[in-house]
């Protein structure tokens, strides 16, 4: 999902999704996919701190004397890779927008599960996030992978393969990619999906969660918290309660990152945190159907508690207490190198800068 050399951000809408935005326009159409899918005037405006790429986590190491590509890390479990960074449809609000074009060989890819198998500070690696891009558009190059990871890995319990192809193109979801993903011997398959509103389960995108579940994978969702788009109670409650239905984990509400040129599509942290202790606090759901309220920031994922908003600056930023201890994550990526915006407390572990956003208040 690469951006142009004048650093925009092409839109890509797959004709699965085209169809679907065409459809209904004399009764309003499906206001959820355009802003997801189309291009926004307001993605020419810039805010300071705004990054084109963020959350950067790739390892910059040699194995079997050359450089390994398509691969991050960033925690002691999981190894990351990116087989390809093509997707079937560009997301604006997404978080490697900006990456460029590249899909790796079969090569690469025996490689990667050679180094994930044997390379001594992936002796504790117990999962592989297959992402890019979106994986399930190569399921030849995802097949691959997952046997070389069966064959010289053997350590790996679980590989999740993150995608919107069953919401962007569900006629991939064919008998072809479900043998690809079929069970292992040694791990199991689970696949990671962004479901961002209730209205984008149309039937055959519900066909295809329930054939990748029949084929023995387990489906969670990340929802991204996307201005206009889910950031009410109503809508938030009737998706939770959909993927419930479906027997899709909910895992994380994800604060909308902040990728230069995307603050339409976020709301504030304090708008965020609202809705989800009315979400979560109301008695509206309950059990399995409660996510967990998260930003991606420059060091990992981190889940907002009770004292983890420690300070705020007069750019917008505000820095986030982290449980990463630094030491923990030099013996687990000796080269990652401590971002600008990260620094370490008294204690060893980090603390980061975070870019809040006004919720559109300066617009109003």
């Amino acid at each position: 999902m690469a951006g142009s050399k004048d650093g925009t951000f092409a839109e890509k809408i797959s004709p699965y999704l085209r169809q679907k935005m065409n459809e209904r326009k004399d009764e309003g159409g499906f206001p959820f996919l355009d802003l997801q899918y189309a291009v926004d005037p307001a993605e020419a405006v810039d805010r300071t701190h705004e990054v084109a790429r963020h959350y950067q986590s790739e390892l910059h190491t040699t194995f079997e004397g050359r450089i390994l590509k398509g691969v991050e890390k960033l925690y002691r479990r999981t190894l990351l890779v990116e087989p390809t960074t093509i997707c079937a449809a560009h997301c604006r609000w997404c978080i490697r927008g900006q990456y460029e074009t590249s899909t790796l060989s079969k090569d690469d890819l025996e490689r990667i599960a050679r180094y994930c198998g044997s390379a001594p500070e992936n002796e504790e690696v117990r999962e592989i996030l297959v992402t890019g891009g979106d994986p399930l558009i190569l399921v030849d190059r995802v097949e691959f992978l997952l046997d070389a990871v069966e064959r010289y890995a053997p350590q790996v319990e679980v590989v999740r393969l993150a995608t919107r192809v069953p919401l962007q193109d569900p006629r991939r979801i064919d008998e072809r990619m479900l043998h690809a993903l079929r069970p292992r011997a040694t791990f199991r398959v689970e696949i990671a999906t962004h479901i961002n509103h209730p209205g984008e389960l149309f039937p055959e995108v519900r066909e295809a969660y329930a054939a990748l579940q029949s084929a023995g994978a387990r489906i969670y969702d990340q929802t991204v918290l996307l201005r206009g788009v889910n950031d009410n109670l109503d809508t938030l409650v009737e998706l939770y309660d959909e993927l419930r239905h479906l027997d899709i984990e909910a895992h994380y509400l994800f604060h909308c990152v902040p990728i230069r040129g995307m603050d339409h599509h976020r709301t504030s942290i304090a708008q965020g945190l609202d809705l989800f202790r009315r979400l979560v606090s109301s008695g509206m759901t309950s059990g399995r159907a409660k996510p967990q309220y998260t930003l991606m920031t420059d060091v990992g994922k981190v889940s907002l508690y009770e004292g983890t908003i420690i300070d705020r600056d007069d750019d917008g930023r505000v820095l986030i207490q982290t449980g990463y201890a630094y030491k923990d994550r030099l013996s687990w990526v000796p080269n990652w190198a401590l971002p600008p915006t990260a620094r370490v407390d008294d204690d060893g572990c980090l603390q980061v800068w975070y870019l809040d956003s006004d919720g559109g208040k300066a617009e109003a």
